[in-house]
């Protein structure tokens, strides 16, 4: 039987939300920690496998060594065990993994230097052995049928319902549409929720909270009735006034059923089976005005959303570059965003349809997850476009060091398509809006600035090619007529390969004629090249492009929504790899 090795941990110690993550010994299993508080605080189910130092120097302040039995017994609480002898091993991580399943929490397992050298011995059928076995299969947990009959008294007796549908929604995406449609209900979505519904339904209202939309406040405001569906959102001032509205929740987790607000009725249950026994007891609401209402309020969101990208900034309003990518992602894109003034545009700006997939550090809110969980996505799912939107702060925290994981990796990758946009302002942008917004406070310089960092000429240094211009007014991006097939007779079709993928040498130095190129019709462009040949790249093929962004203006026509205006310049950089 093969030996015990130890693996290094990719990634910086982030566990990027994937099924497990490794570290060597002490330093590299400090390194985890973040990554698993943010699983943890997002109940993601993940299992660290960590090293240590040999068992013989345990005790003993050897080099590397730490108390992983303590260190890890808050983020891993929910099962933490050290591996001493080989039999024991199976047992161990078979139960890692149903516990991280089965609570949707991190778990971890200790492994001795001196043990992973040992040679695998199954447990034996004595005294004192504890085997395992293969499978697992998991109920479907739902209510009875009294719990359901009055949740649904509760719904049939409102006249004006809203629902909030979070992660735990995601498996019963036909039962809440079918939910909607009877109680002719508006859906307001929390952050991590944001994948679940598709933003193209008239009646879904969007993000809710710091972040969200005004729709989705109106929906809180005026609705007399609320049903939340596999969310733990915390922010009770956005919803409904507590003497208001009735209320009724769907958990499957006992321990935050109840916990954000004054529920009627709180049902412990699977999303999906608890939805489908309810249905059948639901009465067709026959007045649809507030139905009506709701989709009236989201189509003005909309208009106002188009029209806040459409402001002209000195050089780039960074919203355009949401706005335009929205109605040209591919149906099956991945799109992460960091923590920063990107997850504004990502939650309010952003349509998601199809099968498209969305996350970022929704509760921990932690800084640098954006280009980890995008390497995570593309390892998960390497048949499938990723597109990450990162801020300078976290590029320089750790993005830039990922960059070379992707350079290292992506040719693995069934799909190779990966692009990593860059808001850069030099500044902790997100910092700077939410102490001017909450406490009147003024950008403080010394704590807040960053450094001027030319990402593009880094990912040229990777073997990554650059763009790089900077216009006043109306933003435009050189880009060579023969890389984008804009030449005479130079088109892309299915199976034809396209004159975007090429990569030998430096753009600039290649081409031979050049067009300019608006933020709409680079990415109109490229992505419709994407879809239709096999260009290995979802947006600007084999470019870095950089251009600097700057303050923003507010339009006249800009009103009533919740705004968050560009202060300082912005730049925008991609890297396509």
């Amino acid at each position: 039987m093969p030996k015990w090795r130890n693996s290094p941990c990719r990634h910086g110690g982030n566990c990027c939300g994937s099924a497990g993550s490794i570290a060597t010994s002490g330093p590299g299993a400090i390194h985890l920690l973040n990554g698993l508080y943010d699983a943890k605080l997002d109940h993601v189910p993940v299992v660290a496998i960590v090293g240590q130092t040999a068992r013989s120097a345990i005790g003993g302040s050897y080099q590397q060594e730490v108390d992983l039995q303590t260190l890890y017994k808050d983020v891993a609480s929910d099962y933490v065990h050290t591996v001493t002898v080989p039999e024991q091993l199976p047992n161990v991580l078979d139960r890692a993994m149903r516990v991280a399943m089965g609570r949707r929490a991190p778990t971890a397992i200790i492994i001795p230097s001196d043990v992973q050298e040992l040679e695998h011995r199954e447990p034996t059928h004595s005294f004192k052995m504890v085997p395992s076995s293969l499978g697992i299969e998991w109920p479907e947990v739902q209510p009875n049928s009294e719990a359901i009959r009055r949740a649904a008294d509760v719904l049939n007796a409102g006249t004006k319902v809203a629902m909030l549908i979070g992660q735990g929604a995601r498996g019963a995406r036909e039962e809440v549409q079918q939910v909607a449609d009877l109680l002719g209900a508006g859906v307001a979505k929390a952050l991590l929720g944001k994948d679940v519904l598709s933003d193209e339904l008239p009646y879904v209202t969007g993000s809710i909270g710091l972040l969200g939309t005004r729709p989705s406040y109106e929906l809180m405001r005026d609705c007399d009735t609320l049903l939340t569906v596999g969310s733990n959102f915390p922010y009770s001032q956005f919803m409904p006034p507590f003497d208001k509205v009735r209320a009724v929740q769907i958990d499957i987790d006992s321990t935050f059923i109840g916990m954000r607000y004054p529920y009627e009725v709180n049902l412990v249950g699977d999303a999906a089976s608890t939805l489908r026994t309810l249905l059948p007891q639901l009465q067709r609401k026959t007045d649809r005005s507030w139905r009506e209402e709701v989709e009236s309020q989201v189509a003005r969101w909309w208009e106002t959303m188009e029209m806040q990208a459409a402001v002209e900034a000195d050089p780039i309003n960074p919203m355009l570059l949401f706005h335009e990518l929205s109605g040209r992602m591919p149906d099956d894109l991945m799109v992460t965003a960091d923590s920063g003034s990107s997850a504004n545009w990502y939650a309010r700006q952003l349509k998601f349809r199809g099968r498209m997939r969305g996350s970022l550090s929704g509760t921990l809110a932690t800084m640098g997850p954006g280009v980890p969980y995008g390497i995570g996505a593309k390892f998960a799912h390497p048949d499938r476009p990723a597109v990450v939107f990162a801020g300078d702060g976290a590029m320089q925290m750790n993005g830039m060091a990922e960059l070379i994981t992707i350079k290292h990796y992506w040719e693995s990758w069934s799909d190779p398509r990966l692009v990593v946009a860059i808001l850069h302002n030099d500044d902790l942008n997100q910092v700077t809006w939410e102490l001017r917004a909450m406490n009147n406070s003024p950008q403080f310089l010394p704590s807040q600035r960053l450094p001027d960092v030319p990402y593009a000429a880094f990912a040229n240094s990777l073997g990554l090619q650059g763009i790089q211009r900077r216009h006043n007014g109306v933003t435009q991006y050189q880009v060579s007529r023969s890389k984008l097939g804009r030449e005479s007779g130079n088109g892309c079709g299915p199976g034809q390969r396209c004159t975007c993928s090429s990569q030998q040498g430096d753009w600039k130095q290649q081409a031979d004629g050049a067009h300019d190129l608006s933020i709409r019709e680079a990415i109109a462009h490229c992505t419709t090249c994407a879809r239709s040949c096999d260009m290995p790249l979802a947006m600007l093929a084999w470019l870095v492009w950089t251009s600097k962004m700057a303050r923003g203006t507010r339009s006249s026509n800009a009103t009533r929504s919740q705004y968050h205006r560009p202060r300082r310049r912005h730049e925008l950089a991609t890297l396509c790899v």
